[in-house]
């Protein structure tokens, strides 16, 4: 009797095996060799595996129905492949092609996961190696390698990006597809988010309100975070830096372990600096910076759905290098003990996937707190502030096919900002924040070579504000209640002429809300006294956007223009009046603008010398207002240079790479009417990096060195440069990366 109950548990296991859903198959090159050690991930299950000695691979576990795969190896093109797996075992067998040039690389955001050249919105997309490899103290300074997008700076500890001439609220910033909310009003705010667990970041540029709703006017950062490990491992990193100009020191571990169903991971970063040095040798008073952060996350994967839940804390005291602070600091240190904000963030959110058969439904849901303390010299908080955001959004994937998909969903926003233990500032009121947007999305394609994306979407926005202070006194806010709707969506085609060229063109109306800082603020802010506008209206954008993109074997070039038409673009302008304390008085308005402008970028890759890459890329934008006066915080026109040298491997080194790099800014001769004209400006950069082997262990190792000649330099979006402060000066960047693993 024991023997047969035990056959017939052996025929059921072996029943359950064959009725799971799973893939099999092999990866080899063009000459049907091998390849070892290539990666193999599903990115809507978080799910992925290497291949053996053999090229071979498995996945089990999997839904039925339609899946994506991305297969990429180092040195190959990434291949992104839509499978319809049945159930049972599913065998797809890959070849791979050698990538001369860099691959396209396969984008999220956007909400159809696709190639990068194949989506009708325009993403570039930036990895973590560009961004570690790029020396700095201040990660967003390595974003601006990416055509069109720039940063507004206060010093290396605070930046915010600018993309295609827009900024602040103007850009929305995504951690792993959720919206980051931290106080994000204005020049003096950090970005706050660390780099160190960051995979990739990609870039959409130009309105984006049909995905993401009010704030995406002008384009996206989505941070996306490193993937899981394998199945069956156990990996990890260290990853160090070391810095000359801000004696800075960055250290980050991480740790992460994944099996059939389960995978979870925990990183611990922190980044300490002093203040920098300007070009010629003298240091900035007070533009040190400390950061902690951790992050941790957990996942299940199966055949009925994915679960997955995320928490980050990140903490940030970043000197402000500001008049009341300069003549009270004496001594370069790195320590904040006057004049320095104070920021903490949480972040906690769950993304999960249920599948019924053809159908996909996809709920995601966050909270966040985020803490605003100013420290200035007394002994508690001058401002304390808490903003609570909860987001969440419901998205339903139709039954599609290989040619077609359709989405249909919500996302909303529920946010509080409150002032805290009756500080002696309260710049902003009490303010409550409601938003929900439904949303249709159609991706279509037709005879394999022109996709055509587009939807519409509706959306419902309510601010509403409470009284602050006494009536009839210069600090009162008075309450304001507004309800905005809007209408938004988008067009979009690309075009494959052949293998090789690619046009794209998209047009696109977007929208965003005036934010609680531009309706009432009343009170000094940074190094000027703001007076908010109750009466703004919002911005709604119309953007029409071309491209043409050719990827030869050694020859690829980029060619993109843009127009922006904006209806009631907010900003900020002095006035002639002043306060009793001679502060010139701010204030927010609005007038109908435009931006225009483009990118362009070629990379060679000479046959007959095969280790050799040159690069250069230019982009130009030109904003300006209705009565034809010039917008504020418009970037110059920028070259980008690059020429560096490769190989596989020089004796016991692998991988050895040295690039020279250079930038150059010309003259900004349209500043808007408080802005003054800036100069031009050229910096030189290099670096060299390789990757070594001790006994088992691979380190990979990098010295660059930025602004070689220690140029004096303003660059025009720096706000330091109205106090007399240049740029950076020369800084030497040594890296250390030890990546580790465990089967």
């Amino acid at each position: 009797m024991k023997r047969i109950s035990f056959i017939l548990f052996l025929n059921l296991a072996c029943h359950l095996i064959n009725a799971q859903t799973q893939i099999t198959g092999r990866i080899t090159d063009l000459k049907g060799d091998p390849l070892y050690g290539a990666s193999i991930y599903l990115p809507e299950q978080s799910i992925g595996t290497i291949s053996n000695e053999s090229g071979e691979f498995r996945i089990g576990n999997l839904p039925s129905g339609e899946i994506r795969i991305q297969f990429s190896y180092i040195g190959y093109n990434t291949v992104l492949k839509t499978v319809f797996l049945h159930r049972g075992t599913n065998e797809i067998n890959i070849s791979l092609t050698k990538a001369i040039i860099e691959t396209q690389e396969v984008v999220v955001s956007g909400s159809f996961i696709s190639s990068q050249h194949e989506n009708a919105v325009k993403i570039d997309v930036l990895k973590t190696k560009n961004i570690s490899f790029a020396g700095t103290p201040n990660f967003m300074e390595s974003l601006t390698k990416v055509p069109g997008v720039d940063m507004i700076a206060k010093g290396q500890g605070v930046s915010k990006p600018v993309i295609r001439g827009l900024s602040m609220n103007d850009i929305l910033i995504l951690k792993n597809g959720v919206r980051v909310e931290n106080y994000q009003f204005s020049e003096n705010h950090p970005l706050g988010v660390d780099d160190n667990d960051v995979d990739r970041v990609e870039v959409i540029k130009g309105p984006a309100s049909l995905l993401y709703g009010s704030d995406a006017i002008g384009g996206v950062l989505n941070f996306i975070k490193k993937e899981p490990a394998p199945v069956g491992e156990i990996n990890g990193d260290y990853q160090m830096q070391m810095h000359s100009n801000t004696l800075g020191l960055n250290n980050s571990l991480g740790i992460k372990k994944s099996s059939q169903h389960f995978f979870a991971g925990l990183r611990i970063s922190n980044k300490t600096h002093a203040d920098y040095k300007q070009g010629g040798g003298n240091f900035v008073p007070n533009s040190r910076f400390n950061e902690w952060s951790v992050s941790t996350d957990a996942g299940y994967t199966g055949q009925k759905g994915t679960f997955k839940i995320f928490y980050d804390y990140f903490k940030q005291d970043l000197g402000m290098t500001v008049p009341y602070a300069i003549p009270l600091i004496t001594s370069r240190d790195r320590k904040n003990d006057i004049w320095y904000q104070n920021l903490e963030h949480h972040m906690v959110s769950s993304q999960n996937k249920l599948y019924f058969g053809r159908f996909k439904w996809e709920t995601n849901i966050a909270y966040q707190c985020a803490l605003r303390r100013l420290q200035t010299t007394k002994s508690y908080p001058f401002v304390e502030m808490n903003l609570g955001t909860l987001t969440y959004e419901s998205k339903l994937y139709l039954p599609s096919d290989e040619n077609s998909e359709y989405i249909i969903g919500i996302q909303g926003m529920s946010q509080t900002n409150r002032n805290r233990n009756n500080r002696e500032s309260q710049f902003l009121p009490d303010a409550d924040v409601n938003n929900i947007g439904a949303l249709a999305l159609i991706q279509y394609t037709i005879l394999k070579k022109l996709k055509i994306q587009g939807g519409i979407r509706f959306d419902l926005f309510r601010t509403e504000t409470y009284a602050l202070g006494t009536p009839g006194t210069e600090n009162f806010h008075e309450p304001v209640s507004k309800d905005i709707s809007s209408i938004n969506g988008s067009a979009g085609t690309t075009y494959t002429l052949n293998e090789k060229l690619m046009l794209r063109a998209n047009f696109a109306k977007a929208y965003r809300v005036p934010n609680i800082s531009e309706l009432t603020s009343n009170g000094e802010h940074g190094n000027r006294y703001e007076i908010g506008n109750p009466d703004l209206k919002s911005e709604n954008a119309y953007e029409a956007d071309f491209s043409i993109h050719y990827h030869g074997e050694y020859l690829s070039f980029d060619l993109a223009a843009f127009c922006n038409y904006i209806h009631d673009y907010i900003f900020i302008s002095p006035t002639s009046d002043t306060t009793v304390f001679g502060m010139i008085i701010y204030r927010f308005s609005q007038t109908d603008s435009r931006l225009y402008g483009g990118e362009a970028g070629v990379h060679i890759h000479p046959k007959t010398i095969p280790w050799l890459h040159t690069e250069i890329v230019y982009s130009t934008v030109t904003g300006i207002q209705k009565n034809t006066d010039y917008l504020p915080f418009i970037p110059a026109s920028k070259f980008h240079y690059e020429i560096r040298a490769e190989k596989d491997k020089i004796g016991f080194i692998q991988h050895p790479n040295i690039s020279m790099t250079a930038l150059t800014a010309l003259k900004q001769k349209k500043p808007s009417p408080f802005e003054t004209i800036t100069n031009g400006y050229t910096i030189v950069n290099a670096s060299i990096g390789f990757e070594i082997k001790i006994s088992s262990q691979l380190m990979d190792i990098r010295i660059s060195v930025n602004n070689i000649f220690d140029a004096k330099y303003f660059d025009h979006l720096s706000t330091l440069e109205s106090l007399g402060y240049y740029n950076q000066g020369r800084n030497i960047c040594l890296m250390l990366k030890v990546p580790f693993v465990i089967k």
